[in-house]
Protein backbone atom coordinates (compact mmCIF):
# COMPACT_ATOMS: atom_id res chain seq x y z
CA UNK A 1 0.00 0.00 0.00
CA UNK A 2 2.63 2.48 1.20
CA UNK A 3 4.70 1.53 -2.40
CA UNK A 4 1.38 1.83 -4.41
CA UNK A 5 0.67 5.23 -3.08
CA UNK A 6 4.57 6.90 -3.39
CA UNK A 7 4.66 5.88 -6.60
CA UNK A 8 1.12 7.45 -7.32
CA UNK A 9 2.17 10.60 -5.74
CA UNK A 10 5.19 10.85 -7.61
CA UNK A 11 3.00 10.54 -10.67
CA UNK A 12 0.83 13.01 -9.66
CA UNK A 13 3.43 15.55 -9.02
CA UNK A 14 5.13 14.74 -12.74
CA UNK A 15 1.63 14.84 -15.05
CA UNK A 16 0.91 18.39 -12.30
CA UNK A 17 4.47 19.81 -13.73
CA UNK A 18 3.90 19.26 -16.96
CA UNK A 19 0.23 20.96 -17.05
CA UNK A 20 2.06 23.71 -15.38
CA UNK A 21 4.76 24.27 -17.55
CA UNK A 22 2.48 23.61 -20.83
CA UNK A 23 -0.39 25.81 -20.16
CA UNK A 24 2.17 28.59 -18.88
CA UNK A 25 3.93 28.39 -22.47
CA UNK A 26 0.81 27.61 -24.60
CA UNK A 27 -0.39 31.47 -22.32
CA UNK A 28 2.55 33.05 -23.57
CA UNK A 29 2.87 31.86 -27.20
CA UNK A 30 -1.00 33.88 -27.81
CA UNK A 31 -0.30 36.71 -30.19
CA UNK A 32 -1.99 39.45 -27.52
CA UNK A 33 -1.61 39.39 -24.16
CA UNK A 34 -4.03 40.36 -21.35
CA UNK A 35 -4.29 44.12 -21.71
CA UNK A 36 -3.98 44.33 -25.62
CA UNK A 37 -7.83 45.50 -25.93
CA UNK A 38 -7.16 47.94 -23.91
CA UNK A 39 -5.96 50.84 -27.56
CA UNK A 40 -6.54 53.61 -25.81
CA UNK A 41 -4.01 53.18 -23.17
CA UNK A 42 -1.04 55.72 -23.50
CA UNK A 43 2.28 53.71 -23.58
CA UNK A 44 4.18 55.38 -20.23
CA UNK A 45 0.64 53.63 -18.58
CA UNK A 46 0.96 50.74 -20.28
CA UNK A 47 4.73 50.02 -19.76
CA UNK A 48 3.69 50.93 -16.05
CA UNK A 49 0.91 47.89 -15.95
CA UNK A 50 3.28 45.50 -17.47
CA UNK A 51 6.21 46.27 -14.63
CA UNK A 52 3.51 45.62 -11.86
CA UNK A 53 2.05 41.97 -12.80
CA UNK A 54 6.16 41.52 -14.10
CA UNK A 55 5.04 40.82 -18.20
CA UNK A 56 7.76 42.52 -18.92
CA UNK A 57 11.00 40.51 -17.11
CA UNK A 58 12.48 37.30 -19.13
CA UNK A 59 10.18 34.49 -19.85
CA UNK A 60 12.59 32.05 -17.98
CA UNK A 61 12.49 34.35 -14.99
CA UNK A 62 8.52 34.69 -15.42
CA UNK A 63 7.98 30.91 -15.59
CA UNK A 64 10.18 30.09 -12.30
CA UNK A 65 8.25 32.77 -10.58
CA UNK A 66 5.32 30.99 -11.32
CA UNK A 67 6.47 27.92 -10.98
CA UNK A 68 7.19 29.24 -7.57
CA UNK A 69 3.61 30.57 -6.91
CA UNK A 70 2.11 27.30 -7.59
CA UNK A 71 4.36 25.12 -5.30
CA UNK A 72 3.10 28.20 -2.50
CA UNK A 73 -0.71 28.12 -4.15
CA UNK A 74 -0.29 31.59 -4.37
CA UNK A 75 -2.16 31.72 -8.13
CA UNK A 76 -1.49 35.53 -8.42
CA UNK A 77 -3.87 38.33 -9.19
CA UNK A 78 -6.56 38.77 -11.85
CA UNK A 79 -5.59 40.66 -14.52
CA UNK A 80 -9.32 41.52 -15.48
CA UNK A 81 -11.16 41.46 -11.91
CA UNK A 82 -9.30 44.75 -10.02
CA UNK A 83 -8.52 44.21 -6.26
CA UNK A 84 -9.25 40.36 -6.42
CA UNK A 85 -6.81 37.25 -6.65
CA UNK A 86 -7.25 34.07 -8.32
CA UNK A 87 -7.21 32.08 -5.37
CA UNK A 88 -10.29 34.03 -4.15
CA UNK A 89 -11.65 33.30 -7.50
CA UNK A 90 -11.41 29.43 -6.52
CA UNK A 91 -12.50 29.87 -3.48
CA UNK A 92 -15.69 31.27 -4.31
CA UNK A 93 -16.34 29.73 -7.40
CA UNK A 94 -15.56 26.56 -6.81
CA UNK A 95 -18.24 25.73 -3.80
CA UNK A 96 -20.99 26.57 -6.17
CA UNK A 97 -19.45 24.46 -9.05
CA UNK A 98 -19.06 21.73 -6.55
CA UNK A 99 -22.55 22.05 -5.59
CA UNK A 100 -24.12 21.43 -9.39
CA UNK A 101 -21.56 18.95 -9.81
CA UNK A 102 -22.29 16.87 -6.67
CA UNK A 103 -25.97 16.95 -7.38
CA UNK A 104 -25.35 15.82 -11.30
CA UNK A 105 -22.96 13.02 -9.79
CA UNK A 106 -25.99 11.62 -7.29
CA UNK A 107 -28.50 12.25 -9.97
CA UNK A 108 -26.64 10.33 -12.43
CA UNK A 109 -25.33 7.13 -10.37
CA UNK A 110 -29.05 6.87 -8.71
CA UNK A 111 -30.71 7.29 -12.10
CA UNK A 112 -28.49 5.29 -14.56
CA UNK A 113 -27.52 2.50 -11.99
CA UNK A 114 -31.33 1.97 -11.55
CA UNK A 115 -31.76 1.90 -15.02
CA UNK A 116 -28.98 0.05 -16.15
CA UNK A 117 -30.09 -2.67 -13.35
CA UNK A 118 -33.92 -3.01 -14.65
CA UNK A 119 -32.60 -2.81 -18.20
CA UNK A 120 -30.57 -5.59 -17.98
CA UNK A 121 -33.01 -7.66 -15.46
CA UNK A 122 -35.95 -7.29 -18.05
CA UNK A 123 -33.41 -7.85 -21.20
CA UNK A 124 -34.73 -7.44 -24.56
CA UNK A 125 -37.91 -6.22 -23.37
CA UNK A 126 -39.99 -2.46 -23.12
CA UNK A 127 -38.18 -1.44 -19.92
CA UNK A 128 -35.42 -2.87 -21.56
CA UNK A 129 -35.45 -0.79 -25.27
CA UNK A 130 -36.95 2.27 -23.51
CA UNK A 131 -33.95 2.46 -21.21
CA UNK A 132 -31.80 2.15 -23.75
CA UNK A 133 -33.60 4.84 -26.55
CA UNK A 134 -33.25 7.41 -23.41
CA UNK A 135 -29.93 6.56 -22.86
CA UNK A 136 -29.03 7.21 -26.60
CA UNK A 137 -30.51 10.26 -26.41
CA UNK A 138 -28.78 11.39 -23.51
CA UNK A 139 -25.65 9.92 -25.01
CA UNK A 140 -26.20 11.86 -28.13
CA UNK A 141 -27.02 15.31 -27.41
CA UNK A 142 -24.96 17.77 -25.79
CA UNK A 143 -25.44 19.31 -22.83
CA UNK A 144 -25.52 23.04 -24.07
CA UNK A 145 -27.92 21.82 -26.48
CA UNK A 146 -30.03 20.27 -23.50
CA UNK A 147 -29.64 22.86 -21.44
CA UNK A 148 -30.85 24.95 -24.10
CA UNK A 149 -34.07 23.07 -24.69
CA UNK A 150 -34.64 23.01 -20.94
CA UNK A 151 -34.65 26.74 -20.87
CA UNK A 152 -36.89 26.90 -23.74
CA UNK A 153 -39.45 24.71 -22.57
CA UNK A 154 -39.56 24.81 -19.12
CA UNK A 155 -38.63 28.81 -18.57
CA UNK A 156 -40.14 30.77 -21.26
CA UNK A 157 -42.88 28.60 -22.84
CA UNK A 158 -44.49 26.76 -19.68
CA UNK A 159 -42.90 29.63 -16.98
CA UNK A 160 -42.32 26.69 -14.47
CA UNK A 161 -38.95 27.24 -13.57
CA UNK A 162 -36.17 30.07 -13.54
CA UNK A 163 -34.15 30.67 -16.56
CA UNK A 164 -31.33 31.89 -15.19
CA UNK A 165 -29.33 32.51 -11.86
CA UNK A 166 -28.13 31.06 -8.68
CA UNK A 167 -29.56 31.05 -5.41
CA UNK A 168 -32.79 29.25 -5.07
CA UNK A 169 -33.15 25.42 -5.08
CA UNK A 170 -35.66 25.91 -7.96
CA UNK A 171 -32.28 27.71 -10.24
CA UNK A 172 -30.03 25.07 -9.23
CA UNK A 173 -32.78 22.21 -11.84
CA UNK A 174 -32.61 22.66 -15.00
CA UNK A 175 -28.74 22.99 -14.68
CA UNK A 176 -28.38 19.98 -12.60
CA UNK A 177 -30.23 17.78 -15.42
CA UNK A 178 -28.61 19.41 -18.07
CA UNK A 179 -25.22 17.96 -16.68
CA UNK A 180 -25.64 14.69 -15.50
CA UNK A 181 -27.78 13.66 -19.01
CA UNK A 182 -24.59 12.10 -20.44
CA UNK A 183 -23.24 10.66 -17.34
CA UNK A 184 -26.87 9.08 -16.38
CA UNK A 185 -26.72 7.21 -20.18
CA UNK A 186 -23.18 6.16 -19.34
CA UNK A 187 -23.53 4.63 -16.30
CA UNK A 188 -27.07 3.10 -17.22
CA UNK A 189 -25.19 1.44 -20.40
CA UNK A 190 -22.11 0.20 -17.99
CA UNK A 191 -24.66 -1.06 -15.21
CA UNK A 192 -26.40 -2.79 -17.94
CA UNK A 193 -23.31 -4.50 -19.42
CA UNK A 194 -21.59 -5.61 -16.21
CA UNK A 195 -25.46 -6.71 -15.08
CA UNK A 196 -25.36 -9.15 -17.83
CA UNK A 197 -22.26 -10.36 -17.63
CA UNK A 198 -22.56 -11.25 -13.63
CA UNK A 199 -26.05 -12.92 -13.94
CA UNK A 200 -24.56 -15.38 -16.51
CA UNK A 201 -21.40 -16.08 -13.60
CA UNK A 202 -21.68 -19.69 -12.05
CA UNK A 203 -22.13 -18.23 -8.44
CA UNK A 204 -25.39 -16.48 -9.43
CA UNK A 205 -26.77 -19.89 -10.87
CA UNK A 206 -25.83 -21.32 -7.17
CA UNK A 207 -27.12 -18.72 -5.31
CA UNK A 208 -30.80 -19.51 -7.14
CA UNK A 209 -30.02 -22.91 -7.01
CA UNK A 210 -29.90 -22.59 -3.13
CA UNK A 211 -33.15 -20.81 -2.35
CA UNK A 212 -32.30 -17.41 -2.20
CA UNK A 213 -34.78 -14.83 -3.66
CA UNK A 214 -34.28 -12.82 -6.78
CA UNK A 215 -33.91 -9.51 -4.38
CA UNK A 216 -31.42 -10.94 -2.41
CA UNK A 217 -29.56 -12.49 -5.52
CA UNK A 218 -29.31 -9.06 -6.77
CA UNK A 219 -28.49 -7.12 -4.01
CA UNK A 220 -26.32 -8.80 -2.27
CA UNK A 221 -24.19 -10.71 -5.22
CA UNK A 222 -25.00 -8.99 -8.58
CA UNK A 223 -24.45 -4.88 -8.20
CA UNK A 224 -21.27 -5.12 -5.98
CA UNK A 225 -19.22 -7.45 -8.66
CA UNK A 226 -21.50 -5.40 -11.72
CA UNK A 227 -21.00 -1.68 -10.74
CA UNK A 228 -17.19 -1.84 -10.87
CA UNK A 229 -17.30 -0.39 -14.24
CA UNK A 230 -18.85 2.41 -12.88
CA UNK A 231 -16.49 3.09 -10.59
CA UNK A 232 -13.81 2.86 -12.61
CA UNK A 233 -15.74 5.77 -14.67
CA UNK A 234 -16.25 7.74 -11.70
CA UNK A 235 -13.10 9.25 -11.87
CA UNK A 236 -13.53 10.53 -15.70
CA UNK A 237 -17.47 11.22 -14.51
CA UNK A 238 -15.94 13.63 -11.77
CA UNK A 239 -13.94 15.85 -14.55
CA UNK A 240 -16.49 15.52 -17.09
CA UNK A 241 -18.86 17.20 -15.13
CA UNK A 242 -16.65 19.69 -13.59
CA UNK A 243 -15.21 20.31 -16.76
CA UNK A 244 -18.47 20.05 -18.75
CA UNK A 245 -20.34 22.77 -16.09
CA UNK A 246 -17.94 25.41 -17.99
CA UNK A 247 -20.41 25.92 -20.64
CA UNK A 248 -23.70 25.29 -18.33
CA UNK A 249 -22.34 27.66 -15.99
CA UNK A 250 -22.64 30.16 -18.45
CA UNK A 251 -25.94 29.43 -20.37
CA UNK A 252 -27.60 29.93 -17.01
CA UNK A 253 -25.66 32.70 -16.17
CA UNK A 254 -24.49 30.86 -12.43
CA UNK A 255 -21.55 32.02 -10.80
CA UNK A 256 -19.61 29.16 -10.63
CA UNK A 257 -15.52 28.52 -11.57
CA UNK A 258 -16.64 27.22 -15.02
CA UNK A 259 -18.45 30.55 -15.94
CA UNK A 260 -14.68 32.91 -14.72
CA UNK A 261 -12.62 30.20 -17.09
CA UNK A 262 -14.57 30.98 -20.18
CA UNK A 263 -14.80 34.71 -19.62
CA UNK A 264 -11.18 34.74 -18.48
CA UNK A 265 -10.25 32.52 -21.99
CA UNK A 266 -12.65 35.56 -23.45
CA UNK A 267 -10.51 38.34 -21.79
CA UNK A 268 -7.12 36.63 -22.05
CA UNK A 269 -6.51 37.24 -18.21
CA UNK A 270 -3.40 34.57 -18.11
CA UNK A 271 -3.48 33.89 -13.97
CA UNK A 272 -7.14 32.58 -13.73
CA UNK A 273 -6.64 30.65 -17.38
CA UNK A 274 -3.54 28.94 -15.91
CA UNK A 275 -4.70 28.78 -12.34
CA UNK A 276 -7.93 27.24 -12.95
CA UNK A 277 -6.10 24.64 -14.91
CA UNK A 278 -3.67 23.89 -12.42
CA UNK A 279 -6.90 23.66 -9.74
CA UNK A 280 -8.95 21.29 -12.30
CA UNK A 281 -5.84 18.97 -13.33
CA UNK A 282 -5.18 18.49 -9.12
CA UNK A 283 -8.72 17.93 -8.79
CA UNK A 284 -8.80 15.17 -12.00
CA UNK A 285 -5.85 13.34 -10.66
CA UNK A 286 -6.39 13.12 -6.80
CA UNK A 287 -10.25 11.44 -7.90
CA UNK A 288 -8.66 8.70 -10.14
CA UNK A 289 -6.18 8.50 -7.16
CA UNK A 290 -9.44 7.72 -4.88
CA UNK A 291 -11.41 5.95 -7.23
CA UNK A 292 -8.64 3.38 -7.03
CA UNK A 293 -8.72 3.09 -3.09
CA UNK A 294 -12.58 2.54 -3.70
CA UNK A 295 -11.87 -0.37 -5.68
CA UNK A 296 -10.55 -1.96 -2.24
CA UNK A 297 -14.08 -1.08 -0.51
CA UNK A 298 -15.89 -2.86 -3.06
CA UNK A 299 -13.97 -5.73 -3.58
CA UNK A 300 -11.89 -6.95 -1.07
CA UNK A 301 -10.05 -9.17 -3.90
CA UNK A 302 -8.53 -5.78 -5.07
CA UNK A 303 -4.96 -4.97 -3.39
CA UNK A 304 -3.12 -2.45 -4.04
CA UNK A 305 0.73 -3.03 -4.74
CA UNK A 306 3.42 -2.19 -6.95
CA UNK A 307 4.67 -4.33 -10.13
CA UNK A 308 7.05 -5.63 -7.51
CA UNK A 309 4.12 -7.20 -5.38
Amino acid sequence: MAHFLVRRLGILLVSLFFVITLTFFMMKALPAGPFSSEKNLPPAIMKNIEEKYHLNDPLWKQYVDHLGRVVRWDLGPSFKYPNRTVNEIINTGFPVSATIGALAVLLALVIGITAGVISALWQNKFPDYFTMILATIGFSVPSFIFAGVLQYYLSYRWNLLPAAMWGKPAQMVMPVFSLSALPTAVIARLMRAGMLEVLQQDYIKTAKAKGLSARVTIYRHCLRNAIQPVVTYLGPLVAGIFTGSFVVEYIFTIPGLGRFFVMSIQNRDYTVIMGTTVFYSLFLMVMNLLVDFAYVIIDPRIKLVDRKG
